[in-house]
């Protein structure tokens, strides 16, 4: 499971970054509007990911500005690592 979770961030690093590559080198042609596109709806989802998160676990795990960010930039991948925190904790 450890390592689909890093394979997931890693993935989702090299997408943050071809997505701000865009804002600085757009590319030619249509993939540049879906690039910002694509852009826009990832901050939002990972911003409600991050609300979610919030939600869910401030009460069960001391958590600071790293692990907002955390779940900012890797998403859901970030979410199931701190959910098997949780989990392991329970134990």
């Amino acid at each position: 499971m450890k390592w689909l979770l890093l394979a997931g961030k890693l993935v989702t690093a090299f997408a943050w970054l071809l997505m701000f590559y865009n804002l600085v080198a757009p590319f030619t042609g249509d993939i540049a509007v879906i690039l910002n596109i694509l852009l826009a709806v990832t901050v939002f989802m990972h911003c409600f990911q991050t609300i979610i998160f919030h939600t869910l676990f401030n009460k069960l795990l001391p958590l600071n500005k790293g692990d907002y960010l955390q779940v900012f930039m890797f998403g859901v991948f970030s979410l199931l690592h701190y959910r098997q925190q949780v989990l392991d904790k329970q134990k």
